[in-house]
């Protein structure tokens, strides 16, 4: 999976879904970012139980979790964020699928990189990134022909990627 750009995608996305929030959700993020992560989650926890700005807490939720490395802690409360109505958005879908790689799910993690491709307002990396991680998702699915013509797509689009070279090298002996 790339990830090079992984801390900008997830300050923006916090920046774009952490406005105007309650206090507590506010706190969260303030203790999220000096990597408080225990005193941040209990925060979020708190707030997702009392049912007021519950999205949000589920989305904190899950980025501590995602900081922990607590892959399927933080799919589940993404995913909580979701059914709760928060707003579907390229960024998001990119950490659901990105937990769901780590989780071995390989066909969710592409449904939902297709998904946050197809959300508006995606930045030019993330859009990038997200494109790279499906080649990654067929390859772990060995659907090595779909594989293949994406990274073909992907090259003409970013001929400049060497990583993405060094990828299709290795898919043309498949």
């Amino acid at each position: 999976m790339k990830s090079k750009k992984w801390a900008l995608c997830v300050l923006v996305f916090m920046l774009l879904v952490f406005a105007g929030c309650t206090r507590a959700t506010e706190e969260g993020m303030e203790l999220f970012e000096q990597k408080k992560y225990d005193e941040a989650l209990e925060l979020f926890q708190k707030e997702a139980e009392s049912g007021e700005e519950q999205a949000e807490a589920y989305l904190g939720m899950g980025l501590v979790y995602w900081e922990q490395q607590k892959y399927e802690e933080a799919r589940n409360a993404f995913q909580k964020a979701l059914d709760a109505g928060t707003e579907k958005t390229g960024t998001l879908y990119n950490l659901l699928a990105s937990c769901e790689m780590q989780l071995g799910d390989y066909q969710s993690a592409l449904n939902h990189y297709n998904l946050g491709l197809q959300s508006e307002g995606n930045s030019a990396e993330l859009t990038q990134e997200m494109e790279f991680n499906q080649i990654a998702a067929y390859e772990k699915l060995y659907e090595w022909e779909s594989a293949k013509a994406k990274i073909e797509e992907y090259i003409a689009k970013y001929p400049d990627d060497e990583a993405a070279k060094k990828e299709a090298e290795f898919l043309r002996t498949r």
